[in-house]
C-alpha cells in the first residue's frame, strides 16, 4: 500500500545553466567602465551519473563572479520512483520553469523551499498518511530498507516528525553524521535534523494550518515549532541514508553564521517565529525587569576583570597588558585564575607581579572548568562590585573598555552587560564576519530571543552580588550562555554597541575545529540549558 508522498527540492535541466549568484563588480582602475552583466549563461554537459549540484568560477570580460546552479539528481528520483509499495507520489519542488518531463514525478513551482507559501503548498499536496521532505539538491542515497524502517517507526511511535542519523560525503570521503535528540528547549533555528524530514501528514497539515505569518525564510522553522507543540519530533539513531555535504568549513567558521550581517533578514523572521511560539506555549516574558540598587553593597573595588587561564603562554601577556592599560575614574583590579598551567603560562603571569592590581590565583581544586574558575574569582574577597570577562587569548580594544562597561550598568540599570566585539586573526587584524554587535538583542524581546540564538556576545560583565547568588556552572562550554539566560529571566541585560573587545580566532581556540561528536555534545548541552530555562519560565505563568 502506498503510504507517503515524497517532496524533493529540485531544478531539472539536462545541461547546466549557470546564473550569477550576485552581480559581478568591475575591478577598480583606470580606463573606461566595463558594463556589468546581470545574467550570464554557460552550458556544460553532465553525465547521467553525475547529475548533481555544480559550481564553477568564471571570468567573463575581466569580471570575477561565482556562478551556481542546482540540478536534480537522477538516481535519487529513480530510487524512490521504483518503490511503488511505499511511495504514492513524487513531487519535485522547483524554483524555475522548465518543460522537461520526469517519469513518475510531478513538478511543483515554488518561490523557495524555506517559505511559508511552500510549506502550505506541501501541506495541500500531502494526501498520503506521511510526507517525506528532502531539503537538499544534492545526491541522496537511501540505506537498505530505509524507507520501510522509517515508515514502521512512524507507525509504532505515532511521532509527528522523524529524522535520522546519516552519512555525509565531504570532499569525496564518507563520514558519519549523527544528530541529537530534540528537546523542549531546542528552539535554535539551526538545529540539525539532516536533510530527510519524515512528517505524519496530519501533523504537517495541522501545523501548516496554524501558521499565522507569511515568511520568506522561516517557513520550515515555523512549521517545526508548530508541529513540536502538538507531538514528538523523533530521532532515529540509526544511519538510514547518505547525503552530499558541500559546506566543508571548520566548526569555528560556521558558528558565526547567524550573526553575519548578510543574514539579518533571516534572523528577524526567525525571531518573529520563535517569539510567537513562546507566546503559544507560555514561555514568553514581557519586558518587565527587577530594579537594582547598586548602592546597597560595599566593595573595595568597583570592578574586577576575571581571566581564567590554562596553557595560554602565547596570548596571556597580551590579555594582561590590555587590562592594566585601562583608564578609569574608579578603582579596579585583575583576578587571574591559573588552572594549573604547565606550558609557562604561570611564569608569564608572574612577570606582572609588581603591579598590585593583579591577583594571581592557583586553585587548590583540580576539578575546575572555566565556570569553576570564574566562581573562584568572583567569590574572592577582593572581587569588585562588577565582574568583567576577558578570555586569556583575547584583548580589550582600547583603554576605555572597562569604563564603558561600568557606565552601562548604571545607565541601563542592568545586572549584566554585553559588549560588541571584532573578529580578528592572531595578529589582531580584522577577519570575517568582522564586527559582531548582536543587534538582534532588544530591550523588549532580547530575553525571549536569547532562547533561539546560540550566544549573547562579548565581553560579558555581571553585577557581582547576583552572580555570587546564581553561581557559574562548572563547565568549559556554555557556562556564559547559561548565565545570560538565568540573568535575563529577572533582570535587564545592558548592551554596548561600540567595539570594546577583540576576539582572536586561531588554531588553539576551543571551538576552532570540533569533530561531530564534540559539536553534538556542545549543542545538546545548550539545548538542555534552554530546556531548563524554558521550563522555569513556563512555570512562572502557572
Amino acid at each position: 500500500m502506498k503510504t507517503f508522498n515524497w517532496l524533493m527540492a529540485a531544478m531539472m535541466v539536462v545541461a547546466l545553466s549557470f546564473v550569477a549568484c550576485k552581480d559581478p563588480q568591475p575591478e577598480p582602475g583606470p580606463g573606461p567602465d566595463v558594463p556589468t552583466p546581470t545574467e550570464l549563461t554557460f552550458e556544460a554537459s553532465v553525465s547521467e551519473a553525475t547529475r548533481t549540484s555544480a559550481f564553477i568560477n568564471v571570468t567573463p570580460s575581466d569580471l570575477e563572479a561565482d556562478y551556481f546552479c542546482i540540478v536534480y539528481n537522477a538516481f535519487s528520483v529513480e530510487q524512490c520512483a521504483t518503490d511503488a509499495e511505499l511511495v504514492a507520489k513524487i513531487y519535485l519542488l522547483a524554483t524555475e520553469d522548465f518543460n522537461e518531463a520526469i517519469e513518475g514525478c510531478e513538478v511543483v513551482k515554488i518561490d523557495s523551499l524555506q517559505s511559508s507559501a511552500t510549506v502550505k503548498k506541501i501541506a495541500e499536496l500531502s494526501d498520503a498518511p506521511y510526507s517525506l521532505i528532502y531539503t537538499k539538491y544534492t545526491t541522496l542515497e537511501l540505506g537498505y530498507f530505509a524507507l520501510e524502517r522509517i515508515v514502521n517507526l512512524a507507525e509504532d511511535s505515532n511521532a509527528s516528525m522523524l529524522y535520522a542519523d546519516h552519512y555525509q560525503i565531504i570532499d569525496g570521503v564518507k563520514k558519519a553524521s549523527p544528530v541529537i535528540d530534540y528537546k523542549f528547549g531546542s528552539l535554535r533555528d539551526d538545529f540539525n535534523f539532516g536533510s530527510v524530514l519524515f512528517y505524519n501528514a496530519e501533523a504537517l497539515k495541522c501545523g501548516a494550518s496554524r501558521m499565522k505569518q507569511d515568511y520568506k525564510f522561516a517557513g520550515l522553522y515555523d512549521l517545526r515549532l508548530k508541529v513540536a507543540q502538538k507531538g514528538e519530533l523523533c530521532h532515529i539513531n540509526e544511519y538510514l541514508y547518505t547525503e552530499i555535504e558541500n559546506d566543508n568549513r571548520k566548526s569555528g567558521a560556521k558558528i558565526f553564521d547567524y550573526v553575519d550581517p548578510k543574514n539579518r533578514g533571516v534572523q528577524i523572521e526567525m525571531e518573529q517565529a520563535c517569539t510567537e511560539h513562546l507566546k503559544e506555549i507560555g514561555g514568553y516574558l514581557e519586558p518587565k525587569f527587577e530594579h537594582i540598587e547598586f548602592s546597597e553593597n560595599n566593595f573595595e573595588f568597583e570592578a574586577s576583570v576575571i581571566i581564567p587561564v590554562f596553557n595560554r603562554v602565547k596570548t596571556v601577556r597580551d590579555a594582561i597588558k590590555s587590562v592594566l592599560a585601562q583608564e578609569t575614574n574608579f578603582k579596579f583590579n585583575l583576578i587571574i585564575i591559573d588552572n594549573h598551567s604547565t606550558d609557562g603560562t604561570t611564569e608569564a603571569i608572574k612577570e606582572f607581579a609588581a603591579d598590585e592590581r593583579l591577583i594571581h590565583l592557583i586553585p587548590e581544586r583540580k576539578d575546575l572548568g572555566i565556570g569553576g574558575c570564574w566562581n573562584a574569582g568572583v567569590h574572592h574577597p577582593k572581587c569588585g562590585k562588577f565582574a568583567v570577562q576577558l578570555d586569556s587569548d583575547d584583548v580589550y580594544s582600547g583603554p576605555d573598555t572597562l569604563q564603558k562597561i561600568v557606565n552601562a550598568f548604571y545607565e541601563q540599570n542592568c545586572a549584566m552587560v554585553v559588549g560588541t566585539y571584532m573578529m580578528t586573526n592572531f595578529n589582531m587584524e580584522m577577519i570575517a564576519p568582522g564586527i559582531i554587535d548582536h543587534k538582534e538583542w532588544t530591550p523588549e524581546n532580547g530575553r525571549n530571543n536569547a532562547l533561539r540564538i546560540n550566544g549573547l556576545g562579548a565581553p560579558r560583565a555581571f553585577y557581582t552580588p547576583v552572580l555570587r547568588a546564581i553561581k557559574v556552572p562548572n563547565t568549559s562550554y556554555g557556562e556564559d550562555y547559561a548565565l545570560g539566560l538565568k540573568f535575563s529571566r529577572k533582570y535587564q541585560i545592558g548592551r554596548i554597541y561600540d567595539v570594546v573587545y577583540n576576539c582572536r580566532r586561531w588554531e588553539d581556540n576551543s571551538d576552532a575545529s570540533l569533530d561531530i561528536v564534540k559539536m553534538n555534545n556542545h549543542n545538546l548541552y545548550k539545548d538542555r540549558i534552554r530546556t531548563w530555562e524554558l521550563q522555569a519560565r513556563v512555570a512562572l505563568k502557572k
